[in-house]
């Protein structure tokens, strides 16, 4: 028997199809049986690779006596938060509002007749422990709650839909001003500081921090860190990593520890976009690691292998979790990805086993007794090192590298434990198309291939743009998402601003094809149309044709995993004035600097993408010059350049170059090209 979720699309909502629980989508037929029905709603919002969401999947929604009293007490919704960031993004605060932290599955209860919250919580067992109620207490304690104490309820009611509104506003008292120069500064160095080595906890890539943070190198800034240290430090931590597979390639989401040796094993797009984007331009720096390139060149590969498309669109996630085999009932964690010591004996030659050891291979392990690849060592890796590594490969593929073009994806449990894999079973892969989440790998892929002159990354890049623009528009208005060849849901600020900065990122790496610069301008403009805010300025996280359903319009400026909206927003305004002498992009993007400059006086913690954008509208540079002077710039670490390729110069120059509103005298030689763009990056 199974419930409405079975006809959904994301697989995330058809692993809940089983439970006993009575689930609805979200959608105005469910909000309206709420309300209809004097129900609370119980809203439980997750993502199909969260390994705390399956375990409560698996526990709690499975109960019999959990799902009736639910049943009988609430309006149950399940709800993506990959396809609904917006929901998730006022929920999460509103839990945060409440208890201090967040996290997933979010657990939020909600009056039907205005959707506020008035609880909230993450993770609840059946029974209890861990210091948290068991669930089904926790059910009948707030639908008792909930008809008895309605005056509680409505103040408490109150303050959370006060403060919701109050942060979606951000109006601030500030009164304090820096000078812009002073403000980038002390954003940098905060950034700089998140990213600096700790001694607890657990280790993320954070990269929106090290942007800023490898961005503001090129500045003398007074500072305790030393920021290019820092940042060569976070590659390392990256590239060297047990966060990486050195097997088979892709970037973990995060490690359990602060010594970057275990992760969570899941591997995220949108991590890799990031990564490969940042790894790169640390190279163009001057960086050029041997561990980087590798990290990079295995991560197409693995994008290439696990995560394209017939179609050329990537995937979204991989689990954490596989089964060991076939009739196994649970999967486990990082089952796929670590080795066992007698394995890597059966496995290697002597050699190649002792040259392991140059990875943190022990009879004892370092994960439940078996044992995640992290390197120990810098530098190139020998012969046979990347010969045990190939035979690793093999092992867990059950064919070689060379011969494996494409592993097709296990879309679910069952599909994983019944296919028939030549190696070990892989962990199921979420195959839905986020175009947030493409966005971010297109601009690392465009990065990497000016980086590292590599045709291929621009190629897998230029595939997946396209699939985007002949694919996600319905009625001529942009979608978020694809199942399998079907558009769904309204795009969202974070695609819009990502996307737009993808096809810039092409342009940039390839300035003669102008094609993409007038898809960036077109999409713009739907952007403004649907979402900008004319009276706070930037951008709402929703379209005003689709936020009926919110009890308030946020527009996001804090970074998370992925960077603000508003902050990617504002700096490919910046961008496209200097593309098109289009003015009126400027004046948005100084409308957009102003609407969140308080907040950048008040939490530079939380908007390094805000930053950047502020960089992009202080620093900002236009180079016009000819292909062949372009094609030897583009590889270098010029983070607020733009290029145009023209021929129309002035007569015995190479190159004019532009600063904001003002250009340049024309260089008359590469030489003196260079000096211009150098000085022009780090003007006060």
């Amino acid at each position: 028997m199974t419930n409405r979720l079975a006809e959904a699309k994301s697989l995330y909502l058809r692993k809940h199809a089983e439970n006993p629980i009575d689930w609805w989508p979200w959608c105005d037929e469910a909000l309206a049986t709420a309300r209809a029905q004097n129900k609370p709603i119980f809203l439980s919002i997750g993502y199909s690779s969260c390994h705390w969401c399956t375990v409560m999947e698996g526990e709690a929604f499975s109960d019999i006596a959990i799902a009736n009293y639910m049943n009988a007490n609430y309006l149950p919704i399940k709800v993506d938060r990959e396809e609904r960031p917006d929901l998730d993004s006022i929920y999460m605060q509103a839990l945060q509002l409440m208890s201090g932290q967040g996290g997933w599955p979010l657990n939020i209860f909600l009056s039907p007749e205005d959707l506020v919250p008035f609880y909230a919580g993450t993770y609840f067992p059946v029974d209890p422990r861990y210091g948290r109620p068991g669930f089904l207490q926790v059910l009948e304690t707030l639908r008792r709650y909930y008809d008895t104490e309605k005056e509680d309820l409505q103040q408490r009611k109150a303050l959370i839909i006060e403060s919701l509104l109050t942060s979606a506003v951000m109006q601030d008292a500030t009164t304090t001003e820096l000078e812009d120069h002073e403000l980038l500064r002390q954003g940098w160095e905060i950034s700089t500081g998140v990213i600096t080595p700790s001694q607890s906890g657990n280790s993320f890539p954070m990269i929106p921090y090290t942007e800023l943070a490898l961005r503001g190198t090129r500045f003398n800034f007074e500072s305790r860190y030393d920021g290019k240290q820092v940042c060569t430090q976070r590659g390392l931590d990256l590239a060297l990593g047990g966060i990486y597979d050195h097997v088979g390639g892709g970037f973990h989401r995060y490690t359990v520890d602060p010594t970057w040796t275990v992760p969570h094993f899941e591997k995220m797009l949108y991590d890799n976009g990031q990564i490969v984007e940042y790894l790169a331009s640390l190279w163009s720096t001057g960086v050029e690691e041997p561990a980087f390139e590798r990290a990079v060149a295995g991560t197409v590969l693995w994008l290439k292998r696990e995560m394209t498309a017939p179609e050329g669109y990537f995937y979204a996630a991989q689990d954490a979790d596989s089964f060991t085999e076939s009739t196994a009932i649970e999967p486990e964690e990082g089952t796929f990805y670590v080795w066992s010591y007698s394995e890597l004996q059966q496995l290697l030659t002597p050699e190649e086993l002792r040259e392991l050891e140059q990875f943190t291979v022990t009879p004892n392990g370092n994960f439940e007794g078996r044992n995640v690849l992290q390197r120990r060592y810098s530098g190139q890796l020998s012969a046979t090192l990347e010969t045990a590594l190939s035979k690793l490969f093999t092992a867990r593929y059950g064919v070689s590298s060379e011969s494996l073009e494409t592993f097709p994806p296990a879309r679910n449990n069952q599909e994983a434990k019944t296919a028939n894999w030549p190696g070990r079973i892989p962990s199921v892969t979420d195959t839905k198309m986020i175009v947030a989440w493409n966005s971010l790998m297109i601009s690392g892929l465009a990065r990497a291939a000016g980086v590292f002159q590599q045709p291929l990354y621009l190629e897998l890049a230029a595939r997946a743009a396209n699939f985007i623009w002949e694919n996600q528009f319905v009625d001529g208005r942009f979608h978020r998402l694809n199942y399998q060849g079907e558009p769904s849901v309204l795009a969202q600020s974070e695609d819009y601003a990502f996307f737009i900065k993808a096809l810039l990122d092409l342009q940039a790496s390839n300035p003669e094809h102008q094609q993409w610069l007038e898809k960036a301008i077109a999409i713009q403009d739907e952007f403004n149309q649907f979402l900008w805010s004319v009276k706070l300025g930037g951008y709402y996280n929703t379209s005003n044709d689709s936020s009926q359903d919110l009890i308030v319009r946020e527009r996001s400026y804090a970074d998370n995993a992925t960077p603000s909206a508003n902050g990617i927003a504002i700096a490919n305004l910046v961008r496209l004035s200097l593309l098109t002498d289009n003015l009126d992009y400027l004046d948005l993007a100084e409308q957009g600097l102003k609407a969140f400059r308080s907040v950048m006086h008040r939490a530079p913690q939380a908007c390094p993408s805000l930053f950047t954008a502020l960089d992009w509208y202080r620093n900002s540079t236009l180079i016009r010059s000819t292909t062949e002077q372009i094609n030897a710039l583009i590889p270098k670490y010029l983070p607020v350049v733009v290029f145009t390729v023209t021929s129309d110069l002035p007569e015995g120059s190479v190159g004019l170059v532009c600063q904001g509103l003002k250009c340049l005298a024309p260089a008359e030689s590469a030489e003196d090209l260079w000096q211009q763009v150098r000085e022009s990056q780090v003007r006060d």
